[in-house]
């Protein structure tokens, strides 16, 4: 296509702190937690909060779970983040960038990096499948602060969403029936989403709308009723309500109701990073053997597996095709 020379592709995750270390994990929940998308609290009550107490409590702990899952290249995140852009790159033959909300390479770095390959015109891909206001939207709000720092502002697109997108529907199942051919079939398929404050669900993010269709879309092509597949939330932070049923709750109540063999998959997530390797794969799996479950299995995220690239490629390809 004529215009291809012109036109470049950011791809934007949520970002991860630079190193495993306390100093690094500060920095990078820091500049996290104090966007209003993420935590809307009061600043005046918020900043001395998380300043005095969330940080140097939290840091050092968190430090410790990162150590947990790094890899030799990096942070399970970004080094999936690299491949996924090489990849897409290859297939698209246009330049690829990446961007991250919070931390490296931010999302300045990326326009800029896409400015100066001769890129007019880009299309933004928020690897998040299913619409928030504290993630998509996130994104966005990141993208008029860096315009603000730039001479030349390029015209620009944002996919919004892909939840209920036929390629991702399929890769997500194929990714199952790949686990199902390597370990066996469960009796329970359960799908967890990151969760957010109900309160913002009430007040109108359509994201609890989006994992169910998800859910739904990928019950009908693996063919599993609710007898053998549902639904969770996960990563829950404070006191206040989110959405729910809760996934570690949940696996607390599985085994009793004679479900001892499981599999997990947590489809809100394009690569796999702490709440994934950690949180879902370690902490879940001790809650649910603990009460009384008998195998586990974790069936990671699409990272940077060929269906995924398609999937990638096919989204820009329609919006490159529209702009003709």
């Amino acid at each position: 296509m004529e215009n291809q020379s012109k036109t470049g592709v950011l791809l934007v995750n949520l970002g991860t702190p630079d190193e495993a270390t306390p100093k690094a994990i500060k920095r990078f929940l820091s500049q996290f937690l104090h966007d209003k998308r993420v935590v809307d609290m009061t600043r005046w009550l918020w900043c001395p909060l998380l300043h005095g107490v969330i940080l140097p409590i939290r840091a050092p702990k968190v430090a410790k779970l990162y150590q947990g899952v790094w890899m030799s290249e990096g942070s399970p995140l970004m080094v999936f983040s690299r491949r996924q852009a090489s990849k897409l790159k290859q297939s698209l033959n246009v330049p690829v960038e990446l961007g991250m909300t919070y931390g490296n390479p931010s999302l300045l770095s990326g326009m800029q990096s896409l400015l100066e390959q001769g890129v007019e015109k880009v299309i933004v891909l928020p690897l998040y499948p299913q619409y928030s206001a504290t993630t998509t939207a996130a994104v966005v709000d990141g993208l008029g602060k860096a315009f603000k720092q730039m001479t030349v502002v390029p015209s620009f697109e944002v996919i919004g969403d892909y939840h209920d997108h036929p390629l991702y529907i399929k890769a997500l199942a194929d990714s199952v029936r790949e686990s199902w051919r390597e370990r066996g079939e469960s009796e329970y398929l359960l799908c967890s989403y990151h969760g957010i404050p109900k309160r913002f669900a009430d007040n109108g993010d359509v994201y609890p709308q989006h994992c169910e269709k998800t859910t739904e879309l990928l019950a009908q092509e693996l063919g599993l009723g609710s007898d053998r597949m549902g639904m969770t939330y996960q990563s829950r932070f404070g006191r206040e309500e989110w959405l729910q049923p809760y996934t570690d709750k949940t696996l607390e109540k599985l085994p009793n109701q004679g479900i001892k063999k499981l599999d997990i998959i947590a489809p809100a997530f394009s690569v796999d990073c702490l709440e994934t390797l950690e949180e879902l794969s370690e902490e879940c799996c001790d809650i649910y053997k603990e009460a009384g479950g008998e195998s586990f299995n974790y069936i990671p995220c699409l990272n940077d597996s060929d269906k995924h690239i398609e999937l990638m490629a096919s989204l820009v390809n329609a919006r490159l095709l529209n702009g003709e």
